[in-house]
This record gives C-alpha cells, structure tokens and sequence, in this order.
C-alpha cells in the first residue's frame, strides 16, 4: 500500500490558504500525483450540509454516519463524532494518494506552508513547527519573517510559491517510495 506524505496549508481565516491549496491540487494532479484534502472547518460551529437530502435526514435520525455513492462521487457525512486528524489522514489513506493536503491544523507536525497576512499574524512565526516556507501578504513583512524562520517566503502573488511547494512535495514522495 502506497503511504502517502502530508503536508499542510496554515494560516487565519482568509489569509489564502484555500485558494493556495487549490492551486496545489491542481498543480500536482497535473503532474500525475493522487491528492486527497482534509480541511479543517476552524470557524467555529458545524460545517454546512446540503438540508433535506438522504444523508442528512439520516442523520437527523440517529445515524452516526451516512455515505451516500453515486456515479463515482461518494459523500460521507458523520455526526456527533470527534475525529483527531491522525483519525481522518487513516480514513483517507483509503483513496491510496501520493499525498494529502491538510488545510489547517496548525499545531499539527507535519511539513507546513504558513500563510500569514498581516502584523497580527504574525505571532503564528513562533507558534507552528515544521514550516517549510511562508507566504506573506505585505512587502514590509519579509525582514520580521526572515529574522524568526530561515525559510524560503513568497509575496502571496507570487506563482513561484505553488511550483516551489510542488517541487518540495514531489521530493517527500520521492523520498517515501524510496523508503517503501
């Protein structure tokens, strides 16, 4: 069975981590590796469901869990369940990917891309391990980011930052299969 590596996309809410992780999927699909996602819904509550299909008002009803397969898209849905991430990144090595994308999580260990946006996010420099670059949002912050981490950091529109993330998940792949 094929291990797949993990890596994640971190930061505060908007500071791009969605739109830098699709951008990653689609970059590494192309280039033929199998990508899963798991993302963190930080912003408090449950996150939504589509009201009054099957699955939900299975789950209404009691069920823990409700999975619902059709034409080759599968949804699951579980509820009154806390998951840890170990516990979702075992469910998703179902789908033997080459990788999988974690959206959050930021206390995790797992190799990280730190997004941050401005000066209140910058406490974030001290708080996430194992960060591998950073992308900023405002010029004047690349001297406070390269006096905390000596990582490679991109301006968040600079698309150098998807074709060095690929690069460096691509070598983690590599370096997995060598070990399997």
């Amino acid at each position: 069975m094929v291990k797949p590596i993990i890596f994640q996309v971190v930061g505060y809410q908007n500071s791009g981590k969605t739109t830098l992780t699709s951008k990653l999927i689609e970059t590494l699909s192309t280039q033929g590796l199998k990508t899963v996602t798991i993302k963190h819904h930080g912003h408090g509550g449950k996150p939504d469901v589509v009201e009054q299909k099957d699955s939900t008002i299975h789950l209404s009803a009691g069920a823990i869990a409700s999975l619902v397969e059709g034409n080759g898209r599968l949804i699951l849905q579980a509820e009154k369940c806390e998951f840890s991430l170990e516990q979702q990144i075992e469910l998703m090595k179902f789908f033997h990917s080459d990788v999988i994308l974690v959206e959050g999580h930021k206390s995790e260990n797992y190799p990280k891309l730190l997004l941050v946006r401005d000066n209140r996010d910058l406490p974030l420099l001290d708080l996430v391990n194992n960060v591998q670059a950073v992308v900023y949002w405002k010029e004047e912050m690349i001297d406070l980011i390269s006096a905390k981490l000596d990582v490679p950091a991109f301006l968040i529109y600079d698309e150098a930052v998807i074709n060095w993330t690929v690069q460096l998940i691509k070598k983690l792949v590599h370096n997995m299969d060598e070990k399997n």
